[in-house]
């Protein structure tokens, strides 16, 4: 799905108004019923992360930490069966699982008096029954659970969706009897940093050669599309000639406009691909003609 600016610049006012929980989602999409649920969360997750990313360093002070677990102490004794975790992340504008991770570390800072190790933490936060604490446990269950753009779950999610577009690609590649090479074979063959499709046999799509194809299971901003152009989608064409990025989740439409540069963008698979092959038996036929013509 293509967006305009504004309709975009209008999704983005309306999450700026909700925090990262499942209900956010059922809001945005009873105030956009026309855009799917995958562009809205895919826009939504983009644009909370932008926020953390300018607010995290607030709550990453020592003190501030001390005050957020001591207050998380106080509370969980007093009630033990309440979410205290999630209801604190909500009130200081915090992602709920970069709030567990936080009072995790440092609850096992004052297990060990020192710094635990990242698998340490990292695998607690994925199965929180590891963690030697029942109520603490609870609180990051319910805190990751409830968080629809960061901690484990949300990793795991976007890579198994990642994966399947990648497959939906292969197999859409096929259907059409294109011969390529994906990344598994490019490794192979010493690539390190490659598209995820290479195509044998380049193709055209909308009157533009493609030589690869990029698969992209989110929706496309300016920020994440320009990072994408300078750490990937620019070397791609150095490396392998113009190419085609497919946003699944769709993107902002005024982005696609490098395509007389040698950068196709689009919100699904194409179905308007002409072969090289077909290419030529049309340029040989226009030649018969024009040979045949009466002098």
């Amino acid at each position: 799905m293509r967006l305009s600016r504004a309709e975009y610049k209008e999704i983005v006012r309306w999450t700026e108004k909700l925090r990262p929980t499942r209900r956010c989602m059922k809001i945005l999409k009873d105030k956009f019923p026309s855009h799917s649920q995958s562009t809205l969360l895919s826009i939504y997750s983009l644009e909370y992360r932008k926020w953390i990313k300018r607010t995290f360093s607030r709550h990453h002070v020592p003190n501030v930490i001390e005050s957020y677990y001591q207050r998380y102490l106080s509370e969980a004794k007093a009630q033990p069966t309440a979410r205290v975790l999630l209801e604190l992340a909500n009130e200081v504008d915090l992602s709920p699982a970069l709030m567990a991770r936080i009072i995790l570390d440092r609850f096992l800072q004052g297990q060990d008096g020192g710094m635990p190790s990242k698998s340490v933490l990292n695998s607690m936060l994925k199965e929180p029954s590891l963690i030697p604490d029942q109520i603490l446990a609870s609180n990051v269950y319910q805190c990751t659970i409830n968080d629809c753009c960061y901690g484990p779950q949300v990793d795991c999610i976007k890579h198994a969706i990642g994966h399947e577009h990648e497959v939906l690609l292969r197999e859409k590649l096929k259907e059409k009897n294109l011969s390529f090479l994906d990344e598994n074979h490019l490794r192979t063959m010493g690539y390190d940093k490659t598209p995820d499709i290479i195509l044998e046999v380049p193709v055209a799509v909308e009157g533009h050669i493609v030589h690869w194809i990029e698969s992209k299971a989110s929706f496309g901003d300016d920020q994440s599309h320009q990072t994408y152009l300078n750490e990937q989608f620019w070397s791609y064409w150095n490396r392998f000639g113009p190419g085609l990025v497919i946003y699944w989740y769709g993107f902002i439409g005024d982005l696609d406009c490098q395509r007389d540069r040698g950068i196709l963008l689009k919100d699904c698979f194409p179905t308007d691909i002409v072969t090289l092959c077909h290419l030529l038996a049309l340029s040989r036929g226009s030649e018969t003609f024009v040979s045949e013509q009466p002098k």
